[in-house]
Parts: C-alpha cells; sequence; structure tokens
C-alpha cells in the first residue's frame, strides 16, 4: 500500500516550513526561485499530491478557474488561434494544479448567465477569450468583483492581454512598400471584434503615415476571419477594374481564403498580387506558397494571461491592467518585389 506523503513530509525533507511550503505550492510570490526549485524538485521526487478537498477547506480556494469563449464564429477552442492561447494558459496553471472549467453557450437553465454559473462552482477566477466587444454576459463578468483576465479584447474594468494589432499592421504594410507596393487592399476582419478593428484602423494610419493614398474600394470585409470570407473578398477585389497589387489580410484564414480565389481565377502568389496574413497558425508555413504572415505570441499571451489571473487570486483582489504582447513579421514566400 502506497504511503501517503503530506506537506509536513515536504517540509521535513527540504528543511524549510511548512508555511513556506504551502506558499510555493499556492503560488505566492513572496518566495525566492532558489525555495521554489528545491520545493518543486522535492513535491516531484515524492509524489505528493494535495487532497482536493482538505485542500479546499484549508486555502478557501476551488482550484478551478472558469473559461468562455465569446467571439463570433462560435467555433470556440477549435480556432487555431484561440486553441494555442488556451493550451499556453492551461500549462501555466496546471502546475499550481488548477483545473479549467469550460462554461458553454448552452448552459442547461437559459436564464443563467456566465457569472451566475461561475458563481455557483465557486471558481477561484476567469478567463475571458473574447472578439466579440458587444457581449452583454462577457461584460457583465468583466465588472464583477470575480478575479478575470479577458484575451483579445480591450476593456476598463478587468486585466486584458492582447497582440499589438496597430504594430502588425504597421509590419504588414510597411514590408509591402519596401517592395515598391502602392496599391495595397486590406481584407478587413469583422467591426464587431476589436482585432478587426484595430487591424483596420493600424492600416489607414500606416497608409498615411507613408503618404499611400487609399482606395476605399480596396477595403474588403472579409466578415469573421474565416476562409470563406477571405475567398468571398478576393473575388470582390478581383472584379475591380484596377486591382490592388498586394493584399493585407487581417488573419490568416482570410489570407489562405484570397490565397484559393487567386489561383482559381487563373492568377497566382505572389506573381500576380503580394498576400500577407495575420497571426502565423501552424497552416501558414504549410500553404503553398508558404504565407508572409505577422505573428502572434500566443504562448506568451496564454502565459502572461494565467500569471496575472493567479495574481489576483492570491492577492484575493481583482486588479486592472492592459498587456500588450509584441509582434513580429515572419517573412516566407508570397510577397515579391515590383
Amino acid at each position: 500500500m502506497d504511503i501517503l506523503v503530506t506537506i509536513y513530509d515536504i517540509a521535513k525533507k527540504t528543511g524549510f516550513s511548512v508555511t513556506t511550503v504551502s506558499k510555493v505550492l499556492n503560488n505566492y510570490s513572496d518566495v525566492s526561485e532558489k525555495t521554489k526549485k528545491i520545493i518543486t524538485e522535492a513535491v516531484e521526487e515524492m509524489n505528493y499530491f494535495p487532497n482536493s478537498s482538505a485542500r479546499t477547506l484549508s486555502t478557501k480556494k476551488s482550484w478551478t478557474i472558469g473559461v468562455v469563449f465569446a467571439e463570433s464564429l462560435n467555433i470556440g477552442i477549435k480556432h487555431p488561434f484561440f486553441n494555442e492561447v488556451i493550451e499556453s494558459f492551461k500549462q501555466t496553471v496546471e502546475v499550481y494544479e488548477y483545473d479549467l472549467l469550460f462554461a458553454s453557450r448552452n448552459l442547461h437553465n437559459p436564464k443563467k448567465s456566465y457569472l451566475d454559473h461561475f458563481r455557483y462552482r465557486g471558481v477561484d477566477g476567469v478567463v475571458i477569450v473574447c472578439s466579440n466587444t458587444d457581449d452583454q454576459e462577457v461584460k457583465e463578468l468583466m465588472k464583477d468583483s470575480i478575479p478575470s483576465v479577458v484575451i483579445d479584447l480591450n476593456s476598463k474594468t478587468s486585466t486584458v492581454v492582447y497582440s499589438d494589432n496597430l504594430q502588425g499592421s504597421k509590419l504588414a504594410i510597411e514590408h509591402f512598400a519596401s517592395l515598391g507596393h502602392t496599391q495595397i487592399a486590406h481584407i478587413a476582419g469583422s467591426q464587431t471584434t476589436f482585432a478587426g478593428q484595430q487591424r483596420l484602423n493600424g492600416f489607414y494610419e500606416t497608409m498615411k503615415q507613408l503618404s499611400l493614398g487609399v482606395n476605399e474600394e480596396y477595403i474588403v470585409d472579409g466578415e469573421y476571419f474565416s476562409h470563406e470570407g477571405g475567398y468571398k473578398a478576393m473575388e470582390q477585389l478581383l472584379s475591380l477594374p484596377t486591382k490592388p497589387t498586394a493584399i493585407y489580410a487581417a488573419s490568416d484564414s482570410l489570407a489562405i481564403g484570397a490565397m484559393e480565389a487567386i489561383k482559381d481565377n487563373g492568377y497566382s502568389v505572389p506573381k500576380d498580387f503580394s498576400l500577407i496574413g495575420f497571426d502565423d497558425i501552424v497552416l501558414a508555413a504549410f500553404v503553398h506558397p508558404k504565407l508572409t504572415t505577422v505573428k502572434q505570441r500566443t504562448d506568451i499571451i496564454g502565459q502572461k494571461s494565467a500569471e496575472l489571473l493567479l495574481k489576483q487570486i492570491n492577492n484575493k483582489k481583482k486588479s486592472i491592467e492592459i498587456v500588450q504582447i509584441p509582434v513580429e513579421l515572419i517573412i516566407r514566400e508570397t510577397c515579391k518585389k515590383l
């Protein structure tokens, strides 16, 4: 029969107090990295598993974090960006033995909101992955006192983490300009989304900074960042009497859809049209030609969101911070010099 290892055994082995061991297990910040390392190694070596009921009683925590997906495509975790962000978030919080509780739009009681659901389940905090700026239930959740972090949206009532969308647009347009392109189009993401708004604003600002005239016919709605939206938007651009030479798409899915429309209409990338996407999803490096794109650091977004939420949970106080994650241009094969 296996002997149950206790927190007292960890303290005895490492020479630290039970309080210090407890602080490390609960991710408190006032412990040195050296101490954390020694205790963490002992925990792994001795196969320590805290009793969940006892831990809940002693810490007054549920050790559960609620997860909400509120995005316009309604595909949630299947979306490559959100999938990668939540995986990074999960890897960070599970080190401290938190479980994730995913909220469904189709709760058993349709009158029960996300906030009602999470209060009922007693979660310690909530991560909200959100692109829709008008979701009322999300707004209610963000205003509440429960610790929360929102990904991919700006807010004055909750801590938020998002990519530098304006800089991403700037990198894309400057790259086109460096290759001699002046007739630049933008396949925009839905303007009901924060990212869509920001990337379109970045397009306009950079075109103005570079003294490049904006042809309003070159601004096409790609709807909700989908492959189909990119295909339809590109067909609209191809129908113009004077076609652009370069297209900046607000997501890789839009860009890949646009690429397919270009090929179906007898043209090729980058010979006839140069193309840049946004996200750097895994598929971007495997389409032909390989897609030049603005890379979002999904690993950092997920990790930073987790750290900010854990800090609020440990401090037992909601905080409001804005964290913008840098982006970078990944140059591959879809752009050519004029």
